[in-house]
């Protein structure tokens, strides 16, 4: 492991719940722009692969979730995060700059009550 990987890793491990969730909404957003750079630069296969990345994210989050003690909130969570990915699947399909960014406003959305909660 090289010194990158293991400060990466370090600063994963060391973060609270919070701040953990707060990072993993950070990098979907930040791959939906890429996606959104790549769409607009006609890359379609990239564009491809970063819209994968932030679904992968979503998927991450929304197992993550805990259904029992999280109530009625994980459960809007949960139909929030299965919302967005079939939002981008359809702006996969569709090459629809319009419905990733409706994703990225909802992700930063959710980010800053994230930010908030875990501050």
């Amino acid at each position: 492991m090289n010194a990158v990987d293991a400060y990466r890793e370090h600063t994963v491990t060391t973060q609270t719940r919070g701040r953990l969730i707060v990072l993993l909404y950070d990098g979907a957003i930040k791959f939906l722009r890429l996606a959104l750079q790549e769409l607009d630069a006609g890359h379609q296969a990239e564009k491809g692969l970063y819209i994968g990345k932030a679904q992968a994210i979503l998927m991450e989050l929304n197992t993550c979730l805990d259904m029992d003690a999280g109530g009625e909130i994980a459960s809007n969570l949960r139909n929030l995060y299965h919302f967005m990915d079939r939002h981008l699947n359809d702006a996969n399909l569709h090459r629809d700059g319009e419905k990733i960014r409706q994703v990225i406003t909802c992700l930063e959305d959710l980010n800053e009550s994230w930010k908030a909660i875990s501050a």
